[in-house]
């Protein structure tokens, strides 16, 4: 009789047991929909401070500098005693090196691609495909001394009268650095085009490369233009590569021999110098900030809306 108390009260303790623990995963489910929001939110959240930041601080430039000078102006001296705050020499320099960069990485990661997807044996794109991505790993300071030591004394040779500084130079060593994830996702985005697609294309008399360019390609290209989106936007934001080898010369030219300066570099250069906090350099730093910020979202939702025109549903 003892023993079948016993049993009694240790089953009625592992049903109250139980019923606890539901209790707190009950609970713990209820908070779990309130903790995912807040990390949600935490992207969107920086970016609206970045946003307020960059808008706050330029406030203060544009009351010293005219919005319409600011836009239209082709010289920049921010350390003249009569100082002018013209962002076209930085945003021409930004675009240069921008358009040399897919000059170079486009029609290279985009035939990498093709390979990788289409042509290469499975052993060989298990080796080729993470070889390529290891340039990703390469610090781009590492990028920056390469394209001044190396690249331009080559280009010399070609170019005499090339500077030692020079927009040439950074706009071919960032494109190299964008290979491998034009190459990269450019693959993937091909290799998830069914076969089905392929084997149709084929059976209807059409060539491996007939099949590789108007079908597979128009399949992928909605993953081929957000790969081409992220290259350039990594070129819009590089740093250190332009900061070392395109110099610090706010020319407005198109001579792409020549010594340019971009905006990232700009900021660089303005960030760690001696600009005292609230002069007008100093908050030309968020008004060139603020421009490429606007600049880049421009340009993301333009090819958002190409990406989601041309987007093909298997």
């Amino acid at each position: 009789m003892a023993t079948d108390n016993k049993n009694r009260i240790s089953v009625s303790e592992m049903i109250e047991e139980q019923k606890k623990k539901r209790k707190f995963l009950n609970q713990l489910e209820k908070l779990i929909p309130t903790l995912l929001l807040i990390i949600a939110s935490l992207s969107v959240l920086t970016t609206v401070g970045i946003v307020y930041t960059l808008l706050a601080e330029s406030v203060a430039f544009f009351r010293n500098v005219p919005i319409l000078d600011f836009f239209t102006g082709t010289i920049l001296k921010p350390l003249s005693q009569n100082p002018e705050f013209g962002v076209l020499p930085l945003l021409n320099g930004t675009i240069i090196s921008t358009v040399i960069a897919m000059l170079v990485a486009g029609p290279i990661g985009m035939m990498s691609a093709i390979y990788l997807s289409e042509y290469a044996p499975d052993h060989v794109r298990r080796v080729l495909k993470p070889l390529l991505e290891i340039l990703a790993g390469v610090p781009t300071i590492v990028y920056g001394f390469f394209a001044f030591t190396f690249v331009t004394p080559l280009l010399r040779m070609v170019f005499p009268s090339i500077e030692a500084t020079n927009i040439l130079s950074p706009g071919i060593i960032m494109g190299v650095m964008i290979i491998p994830m034009i190459a990269s996702l450019s693959e993937d985005a091909m290799s998830s085009v069914p076969n089905s697609i392929r084997e149709g294309a084929l059976a209807l008399g059409s060539t491996k490369l007939e099949t590789t360019f108007k079908v597979v390609i128009p399949a992928a290209l909605s993953g081929i233009i957000a790969s081409f989106v992220l290259g350039i936007s990594r070129a819009i934001g590089e740093t250190m590569i332009v900061a070392i080898a395109s110099g610090s010369s706010k020319n407005f030219t198109f001579d792409i021999t020549q010594s340019m300066q971009t905006m990232t570099a700009y900021i660089v250069e303005v960030a760690g110098g001696e600009a005292a906090a609230g002069t007008t350099i100093y908050y030309s730093l968020y008004a060139v900030a603020l421009t490429l910020f606007v600049f880049t979202l421009i340009m993301n939702l333009l090819a958002k809306y190409i990406s989601r025109k041309f987007r093909e549903e298997y």
